[in-house]
Parts: structure tokens; sequence; C-alpha cells
């Protein structure tokens, strides 16, 4: 019998709580976690297989440096005074726009980014790519716009909403909300209740929809704006909280007045009569909605992502009971970048911004290989896969092969960490203290700080503290007094008043202090991202002690420590704070306190869409007479976190799915190898057969094609997408791919 432990998964963004049995230092046992508050007993098949995770043959142990076409093992004093001095040369001769990070903490770890980006920052460049950017770009600015922050970002209230209407988005497989399965079948079963759905293929979410619309892949801005159109005709539109809670839709209103909807929803291959019973329903019932990759990375993802807050905002859905609401937070993912302020950077060769502080991957090949005198030279990836992440393989091995220095601090060898010169070992999710600040619940805001329940094997170390040991090689962290460090061996109390005293009189303290916690009292408890904590805790924001006090908790100066504390207490997670039921709209930040739906800036896009401009735009060329989908959330993909394709064994993980007809055009049958090309490149995969796809619509799974052990598992969809192949925000258009797809 070995140890149990509560925890939590670090495999998708849910991190649903687990109780974890360890017996030899290895997890032999893995169970749903009832006292989690926030999953309530709930698991997936990934959180049960987290062992293959935790254990596998490609996990690093120690300090690599690359010698040839191999690497050797190396002490972590080498491996940080090298680097740092080959980054510090780089900068002397190039500046600091000459410098990336890649990081962000991704689906469970986000305590990295505390010092990565510190890092970034401290050297002086603004370059930080990251996942987030890679998907949610278009989204995220259009809530800057339109909520008056890039990090509010709205949620389905599922728990009172009478319609849940659900684009590209197949909760079923992909989760996004917590326990979203269970949610999605009890809205689904309830007969006063509706789910409708939006999705091309007949998902396993469509499955159990009371209405399903499988819309023409590429279409759903077309779709948006026929819906607000009808509800505008039909004079559904919620005119009360149009002119009290909105500003800017006189000034856009007329782009939907004369618009051909019946026309538009024939492009779309739908049915009129049922899209305006749809919109009827969504306008005049108790509604919410959530949408994902199929739209955040779909055709005018950007574009698409403001016809819903529009499309909200006309029925008086958008901060409302039953509606969607903005999360309350303990931890903002991401900041706020208006790339409006000349402060904000933009790059070089693509003349990019960032979105939540964080610019696209997919232009960073292009800035690597630029001939800017100020391109990227130098790229520290941290706790990322982009090899096999991001858009475009090939465009992403030719710039990194070029690259002066590329760093990657990582728990396992993968694909990005082959082609570094340096591969710095990081400590896993269950070896080291960490937890995630996804804005999930509502009203409650939840947070758990996973501890170590697993010995690390061989010298890795937190990714917080490797970033640490970096800044303070470069420099980057003032001289400490013996007295702080003591002052963290006595107490909290005494920590805390040492370190006010020491910030007043050192002026270089604060743009360090996440190094300078980490390094004293991250020392002391032997753990900086357990540091990190306790640091944040004790500068919270007004808004969040006023959450705090609502959840139970005594603001003031005693709070953070309260909070530290009930957290080391409750290793299954707490709720830490409480928004305003009773005022919905606060967390708003716009200039007038109204939602904005006045964007200029997609004014003409928002024009330009309508079914004949977009027929001819659909075309298919001759050479790629199908649409691939690329990428799909399953049970059985991980991003590239589940590196041992064993926790899949006897299951048909990665396959290209096509609908029958189309087998049947191209002669092929269900099971053979198959070649899929586009623009790209090519990739051989499995073909499966199914009614679920869509006619002329092929998908493949993403998190696959990673080399395990030597071998290659599955097909690497990256492989078959353009970086270049993106909207105005850097979103790679990933679910409207042209290709043809050939026997073998």
């Amino acid at each position: 019998m070995g140890i149990i432990h509560k925890t939590g998964c670090v495999l998708c963004a849910q991190n649903c709580g687990l109780e974890v049995e360890v017996e030899s230092n290895r997890i032999i046992k893995v169970k749903p976690d009832k006292s989690n508050a926030k999953s309530e007993g709930y698991f997936c098949r990934k959180g049960m297989n987290i062992a293959y995770h935790q254990h596998n043959a490609d996990r690093l142990r120690y300090p690599l440096k690359k010698m040839g076409s191999g690497f050797e093992r190396i002490s972590w004093d080498q491996a940080i005074e090298e680097i740092a001095a080959r980054l510090k040369s780089i900068l002397d001769r190039h500046g600091p726009r000459s410098f990336a990070y890649m990081g962000g903490g991704g689906q469970g770890c986000h305590f990295e980014a505390a010092f990565g980006v510190r890092l970034l920052r401290g050297l002086g460049s603004q370059y930080h790519y990251s996942a987030l950017a890679q998907e949610f770009a278009g989204a995220f600015w259009v809530c800057g716009r339109t909520h008056g922050r890039q990090n509010l970002h709205d949620q389905p209230d599922v728990a009172n909403t009478d319609l849940l209407l659900v684009l590209g988005w197949n909760g079923m497989q992909s989760h996004q909300i917590p326990q979203a399965p269970r949610q999605l079948q009890r809205i689904a079963k309830d007969p006063d209740k509706l789910l409708i759905v939006v999705d091309p293929r007949l998902s396993e979410t469509a499955k159990i929809a009371n209405i399903h619309l499988p819309i023409r892949p590429g279409t759903d801005a077309l779709l948006l704006k026929a819906m607000i159109a009808i509800i505008l005709r039909e004079g559904w539109q919620n005119k009360t909280y149009l002119e009290k809670f909105t500003s800017g839709f006189d000034q856009v209103i007329s782009f939907f007045q004369n618009f051909d909807a019946r026309a538009a929803v024939e492009t779309c291959r739908l049915d009129y009569d049922q899209v305006r019973e749809v919109s009827r329903l969504y306008a005049t019932r108790k509604s919410s909605l959530r949408y994902d990759l199929g739209i955040f990375m779909g055709r005018h993802s950007g574009l698409s992502s403001y016809l819903i807050v529009i499309l909200q905002a006309i029925c008086g859905r958008l901060c409302v009971d039953g509606g969607n609401v903005i999360n309350g937070h303990m931890m903002p993912i991401g900041s706020h970048s208006d790339e409006r302020n000349p402060k904000i950077w933009r790059t070089v060769a693509t003349n990019s911004f960032p979105v939540c502080g964080t610019f696209p991957p997919n232009v960073l090949p292009e800035e690597i290989m630029s001939d800017h005198p100020e391109r990227i030279r130098a790229v520290l990836v941290s706790g990322s896969n982009p090899l096999r992440s991001y858009a475009d393989t090939t465009a992403y091995e030719k710039a990194f092969g070029s690259l002066d220095l590329l760093v990657t601090a990582e728990i396992a060898m993968t694909e990005t960490a082959v082609l570094s010169h340096y591969i710095l070992p990081a400590k896993s999710g269950y070896e080291s203290w960490d937890g995630t600040f996804f804005p999930m619940t509502y009203p409650g805001i939840f947070f758990q700080m996973r501890r170590p329940i697993v010995e690390p094997e061989g010298e890795p170390l937190e990714l917080g503290e490797i970033h640490l040991r970096l800044a303070d090689k470069l420099g980057l962290i003032p001289p400490i007094p013996e007295s702080l460090y003591q002052a963290a061996e006595e107490s909290h109390a005494a920590f805390a008043q040492a370190l006010m005293e020491y910030a007043l009189k050192e002026p270089k303290a604060l743009p360090a202090m996440p190094f300078v916690v980490g390094k004293t009292l991250g020392k002391a408890m032997g753990s900086v991202h357990k540091a990190a904590l306790w640091g944040m805790l004790q500068t919270t924001t007004q808004s969040f002690q006023e959450d705090a006090a609502r959840a139970g908790y005594k603001p003031g100066a005693g709070l953070g420590e309260e909070l530290f504390q009930q957290l080391m207490d409750h290793p299954e997670g707490i709720w830490v704070g409480k928004v305003d039921p009773q005022n919905k709209m606060a967390p708003l930040k716009t200039a007038d306190g109204k939602i904005n739906l006045h964007i200029p800036e997609l004014l003409d896009e928002l024009q330009n869409v309508e079914a004949q401009k977009e027929e001819a735009l659909l075309e298919r060329d001759r050479r790629f007479p199908l649409v691939l989908m690329a990428g799909r959330h399953i049970s059985m993909n991980a991003n590239t976190l589940m590196r041992d394709p064993a926790w899949n064994e006897g299951k048909r993980a990665c396959t290209l799915a096509m609908h029958p007809d189309d087998a049947v055009a191209l002669k092929m049958t269900d099971g053979q190898q198959v070649r899929i090309t586009t623009e790209a490149g090519s990739e051989e995969i499995e073909l499966e057969i199914t009614d679920t796809a869509h006619r002329g619509h092929v998908v493949i799974p993403h998190g696959f094609g990673l080399v395990y052990n030597g071998k290659k598992f599955g097909a690497n969809v990256n492989r078959l997408t353009k970086n270049t192949h993106r909207d105005q925000f850097g979103t790679p258009i990933h679910r409207y791919v042209p290709c043809r797809v050939e026997g073998l």
C-alpha cells in the first residue's frame, strides 16, 4: 500500500482534482478527488493516466550541452554560466530585440511565467511568445476593445442558463469548462433547457444536442452576421439592455440592416427556417454561449469573436444571470497590451503585436530568418514544444536551426530540445510546487496549489529556479543583505518586515522582486514557486480583497497570510474568493463602463462578409479539393504532454477522419494508409471512414507525430500547416487548410 496524495491533473486547463497513490516513488493508482470543490469527483481518462506523463523514457535528469551531433552531461554551474555568457554577448552586440522567451506555464504549471517574464523584461525585451497567442489572440483582442481589458474573458453561466449555444466546441471531449460532459448532458436532458451545437462534424457534443447545425466549414462569420440580421429584422433585440449597458451600436447597426441573411444561410449550407428558429430561441431565452477552436482558429476568427459579442449584446446576454459572465480570478491570464500604446513593441519583420502580453508563435520563424539587424537570435523555450505545438514544423526546424542560441528547459527530451544548444531538466508538475490561474469558475474563485508528491530523479529544478539562476548570473538581482536570508528562516512576519525595509533602501529591488523572494524565502521554503505564491498573496488588489471577503476571509494586512496557510492546509484546493453576483457589469474597464460595440478596425471585414463574396473565396483549388481541420480534441491526445504512446495502446488514437461519400469517390477503405498533402507538406496516416465527418472535410488530431524512444508515433499535423496561413492577429487558420488525400 502506497501513500495517497491529493493533487490535480496537469494535462488540460481544468486541472481536475486527483487522489494519487505513490509507492516506491512511482504513481501506481489514480482516482478522482471528490473533495475538490471544482471538479467534485469528475475526471477523464487523461487524468487517469498521468503516470505516463510522469514516468517515461524521455525524462531529462541532468543539464546537457550539444557537442557535435549529440549531447554531453554538464553541471548546473557550467550550464548557467555558459548560457548567461552567450546570451549577454548576443544582447551586447545586437540589443534586447535579439532575445525571445517562449513559455508561460501551459496547462498545469503557471508559476514559471512569473520568473520567465521577469527575466525577459530584466533583459530589456518584450518578446514573449506563448500558446495564448496561438489560439486566443483575436478573441482576447476583441475583449480589449469591447470589455476594456484583453484579460477580461467571459464564460457561460452554465449553472443558471436555460439555453447553451455551442460554436466550434466539442466539450464532451475537450472540456474547457469544469465538468463539461456532466454539464452538457445535464442541459441536453433537461426538458426545460436546450443545447444547440454549431459544428460541421457530428461531434460527440453534437450527438447529444437538442439541435445541431452542420455548418459548412469556414462560414461561421457569415452565420453569425445572418443571425444578428434576423434578430434585428424580427425585433427580437433587447432594446432596454442595448441602451443601458452598451455603446457604439448605432455605428455598426447599418452593416446588418440590409444584409441578405437568407443568401448567407444558403452559403452556410443550412436551413434558413432552422437558423431563424435558433436565432429566436437564443434572443428570447435565458441563454448563453461557448465557442472554442472552431472559431478561434477558423476563417475570420477575430471578426467572429466580434460578432459573438454583438450577438450577446443585442440579446442582453452578456454580464447577466444565466448568460455569459466575466469570471473572477486570483491572477489574470495575461496582461493588457493595447497595440495602440507606442510603448508596446511590434515585431521587426512582420509588424505583429502582442495580445495579453504575448506575441503569436506563427510569426517567430520569419522573425528569426529575417535579415533585419535586430532580428531574434536567441530563444529560451520553457515548458513548451514549438516543434510539435505550433504551425509549420518545417519552418520552425529551419529557423531554430539558424539561431545563435537555443535553450530548452523541459521535463523530457522533446523535438524542440533535440535542436537546442543547451537542455535544462525541469521538475514535473508532480515534483514541484505549482498551480494554475485559469478563471474557470463562477461566482466562486477556486485555487489549488499542488505540492510535490514524487521525488525527482537526477538534478532537475523548478522552472522558476532555472530562470532565477540565469537572472542571478546575468546580474539582474541586486545585492541581498544576509539579514533578509535570516528573516526568511525566522518567520513570515519577520521576512515581510525585512523585505519592506530592503525594498525601501534598494531601488532595483522592485523590478526584481520575484527573484529576490525566490532567492531568500524560496531557499527557506525549499521552493521558489511556493515562495512566489506567498509573495503574490501579500500584494493582492483591492478588488480581489473584496472578492476574498465575500468568500468569508477577513480583508486587510493579514489576508495574504491567511490564504497562504489555508492553501497549505488544503492540498485539494479552496475557494479563495467570490465575485459580486449582484453587479456583473462591475469587471468592465471601458471608459464609459459599458460594452463597446464599435471596433473600427474590423468594419471593412464585417462589410465584406456576405454570401456572394464568401462563395468565391470558398471555391476550392483543384490541387486541394478537400478541407483539413488541423487539430482535434479527443480523449486520446493531450497536446504534447503525453509522450509515451502506451497510454493509448489498442486504440485508434491518430487517424484521418473522412466522410463515407468522399471515401467512395476516392476509392479508399477504412484502415488503409493514405497520404495527405497541403501547401506546407505531406504526412502519412491511417484513414478512418466515419459519418461523423462533414463531406469534403477531413480531420486529424493534434499532439501526435512525437518521437518517443527514437520512434515516431502518429502524424504530426503541424507538418501540414503553413505559419503564414494566419489572420491579422497571427492566429493560424487551422480549421480551414486546403488539402488532398491519396491512397498509398
